[in-house]
C-alpha cells in the first residue's frame, strides 16, 4: 500500500472554530478521493500543510489539495511546498506551482494561443489605476483581481461612477483588471476537470441572484455540464499549452462579448474538483495518481 499525503488547511476542518464557510467542500472531495485511492492501493492521508510536525519524507507523494488559506501567507506556503518537494514527490510539481501561483501565467498562455479575456496588468488597485482602466478597456463595468489569490479573495466588481470598495476588499498589491462579462450572471462559468491529462467531467458554475461570484461561499451553485466536442477541444488546447506531468488540471472558461469561450484560469495548484458533478472522478484521480507514483 502506497501512502500519499493530501495537503489541506486547518481552516477546512469543520471542528475548527475558524473554519471557512465552504469547509464542507473538503469533506465532499476527500470522501470521493480516499475510497477510490484505497481501491487502487493508495492510502490518502490528510495533512495540514503548515503543521510543524508534518514530515513528507514518510509519504510516497504529497498532493496539493484544499490549502485554501495560502493566499493569506504566500511566502510560508511556497517555502513549505519547496521543503515538501525536497522530501517526496509533490503533485503537481513545485515548478508548476511556482508558475501557476501568480496569474501572470495567463500572459504565457496567451502567447501560446489560448483564448483570453482582455486584461490589464497593474502594480496597484488605486483610484487612478481603476479610472484609467475604464478608458483602456472601453468598459463601464470592470472586475479587479489580485495577481496572487483565489476564490474571489480581494476581488471586486466596480462600475464607473461608483465609490471604490474599501481597501480590505481590493487587491493588496499587483492586480489584473478585466471587463465584466455579463455571461457569468446569465450562463455561468464552465470548469473542465482533467486527471493525468484525461478529461473527467465538467461543472457549470452559477452565481446567486444579484451576484457574479460563482464560489459556494457566496451562494454559487454547480450543475453537470456535458461539453460539446468543440468546447472540449478548446479546453484540451489550453491544457496542451503546459508541459510536464500533471496529476490534475481545472480549466475555467467564460463566454466573452464575442460569443466565444475564453479562459478565466488554468488551475494547477489547489482547485476544487467538483465531486458532485463528476461521479467517477475518484477513480479517475486514483488512476492518474497511481501512474505518477
Amino acid at each position: 500500500m502506497k501512502h500519499v499525503a493530501f495537503l489541506s488547511a486547518a481552516c477546512m476542518l469543520k471542528d475548527n472554530p475558524e473554519a471557512r464557510k465552504d469547509y464542507w467542500e473538503y469533506d465532499l472531495e476527500i470522501s470521493a478521493l480516499a475510497p477510490a485511492c484505497r481501491e487502487a492501493g493508495i492510502e490518502l492521508v490528510t495533512r495540514i500543510w503548515d503543521d510543524p510536525d508534518f514530515d513528507a519524507s514518510h509519504y510516497d507523494a504529497a498532493v496539493i489539495g484544499t490549502c485554501w488559506d495560502y493566499m493569506q501567507k504566500p511566502e510560508a506556503f511556497e517555502a513549505a511546498l519547496e521543503t515538501i518537494a525536497g522530501q517526496t514527490r509533490l503533485l503537481n510539481p513545485f515548478e508548476i506551482f511556482r508558475w501557476n501561483q501568480r496569474k501572470t501565467y495567463l500572459k504565457d498562455l496567451a502567447a501560446r494561443g489560448a483564448p483570453m479575456i482582455p486584461t490589464l496588468w497593474r502594480d496597484r488597485a488605486d483610484a487612478a489605476t481603476i479610472d484609467a482602466a475604464f478608458e483602456a478597456l472601453g468598459s463601464d463595468d470592470i472586475v479587479v483581481k489580485p495577481v496572487l489569490g483565489g476564490g474571489a479573495w480581494r476581488q471586486a466588481r466596480i462600475r464607473r461612477g461608483e465609490a471604490l470598495p474599501s481597501p480590505e476588499n481590493l487587491p493588496i498589491a499587483e492586480c489584473m483588471i478585466q471587463p465584466f462579462l455579463p455571461a457569468v450572471s446569465q450562463e455561468g462559468e464552465y470548469a473542465f476537470l482533467f486527471f493525468g491529462r484525461e478529461f473527467s467531467h465538467c461543472a457549470r458554475k452559477l452565481p446567486a441572484a444579484g451576484d457574479y461570484r460563482v464560489q459556494s461561499e457566496y451562494g454559487g451553485r454547480e450543475e453537470i455540464h456535458h461539453p460539446t466536442d468543440e468546447e472540449l477541444a478548446l479546453a484540451n488546447s489550453v491544457l496542451a499549452c503546459v508541459e510536464g506531468d500533471l496529476l490534475y488540471a481545472r480549466i475555467d472558461m467564460l463566454r466573452g462579448l464575442d460569443g466565444q469561450l475564453a479562459l478565466i484560469e488554468l488551475e494547477l495548484i489547489e482547485p476544487y474538483l467538483y465531486p458532485q458533478q463528476g461521479p467517477d472522478m475518484g477513480a479517475a484521480f486514483a488512476r492518474a495518481l497511481k501512474a505518477l507514483i
